[in-house]
């Protein structure tokens, strides 16, 4: 890429929701780019740490660029922000919402979560915008610390205004880090949810060490569900053969630092699900899979991985006996 290509424009007022490993890593990026950035956290006791150490345990041995600015205090984030990118669980979406609605209004929003909201499978960019009148999707194989250690990534951002789309890849956009851009939101966020059941299921697969052809197997079965799903809702097909599909499950499912495929291992050692996330662990494949295997019955959609994860994660169903009725169901064609 050219340094042209790389050309952030003039420094804005940006303002990142969420100081979790990956806000973090895009405050860190923003400011890296030249642009002033208000890093909010609903914890006070996180924002003067924050403050206070400038170490984050998403950096690593990295200070906190002094561009980046933590606060708790959201209309303060928001003020003058351009856009504020939004990069908290799903399960914190509803309050937040709530919270924007009272704060300052804000020009444009961008998600970086990967979930569904409900049953229904509501979009966290839809929930966005009952507060902005235009919302962006980041999404793609985007594991934060190997970001914030400067490896070479590459994301998509995905939204209807061109203009925004434009503006959030030159804000991104690094030499270490390219960015896309996509104006299907609807299949890009379907990914970014499913990948992370097929992830659960990977876990499980790899901590009972069942070889590369059962990963391989789930994986490439795990993306005929992600594009079966994703069809339903009205994604594009070709999205779920790009970065934020295929590259995303790729990377989630493979790397034992995606917390979806550390779940996963984990409930195949025998752990409660309800016991590790009381250990503070968020892994979005959790509620997603809940959401999805409700959504695929009422619509008349197979998803079979998705509801023997289910199963395993809610039911008690040990995970080789999920593994043991996929192989055996009725024979069919690829």
């Amino acid at each position: 890429m050219s340094d042209a290509a790389h050309d952030h424009g003039a420094p804005s007022e940006l303002a990142v929701l969420g100081a979790g490993a990956w806000g973090t890593v895009i405050a860190q990026r923003l400011a890296d780019n030249g642009h002033a950035v208000r890093l909010w956290t609903r914890s006070a006791t996180r924002a003067e740490t924050l403050l206070r150490t400038r170490r984050s345990e998403a950096l690593g041995d990295s200070a906190l660029h002094r561009g980046v600015t933590p606060t708790s205090d959201l209309v303060r984030s928001l003020d003058a922000a351009d856009v504020a990118f939004v990069a908290v669980p799903c399960r914190a979406y509803a309050s937040l919402v709530d919270d924007l609605a009272r704060a300052p209004g804000v020009a444009a929003l961008v998600s970086c979560a990967k979930g569904f909201l409900d049953a229904d499978l509501r979009r966290p960019s839809v929930a966005l915008a009952d507060a902005s009148p235009q919302v962006a999707v980041l999404s793609g194989p985007n594991l934060a610390g190997e970001i914030a250690l400067g490896l070479p990534a590459a994301a998509t951002v995905a939204c209807v205004h061109d203009d925004l789309a434009r503006r959030v890849q030159r804000w991104l956009s690094q030499p270490s880090f390219r960015v896309y851009r996509s104006r299907d939101v609807i299949g890009v966020e379907a990914s970014g949810a499913l990948k992370n059941v097929i992830a659960l299921a990977a876990g499980m697969s790899d901590e009972l060490a069942l070889g590369e052809n059962t990963h391989a197997a789930l994986l490439t079965r795990g993306l005929a569900e992600l594009a079966r799903l994703g069809r339903a809702l009205g994604g594009d097909p070709q999205t779920f053969y790009g970065l934020a599909g295929v590259g995303d499950l790729i990377a989630t499912c493979a790397s034992p630092r995606s917390r979806n495929h550390q779940v996963g291992a984990r409930v195949a050692r025998g752990e409660k699900i309800a016991d590790i996330e009381a250990c503070g662990i968020t892994a979005e494949g959790v509620p997603t899979v809940r959401h999805v295997v409700r959504f695929a019955a009422a619509h008349g959609l197979d998803l079979p991985i998705c509801r023997e994860v289910e199963a395993v994660i809610d039911r008690g169903k040990p995970p080789r006996a999920a593994i043991h009725d996929l192989m055996t169901r009725a024979p069919k064609g690829e």
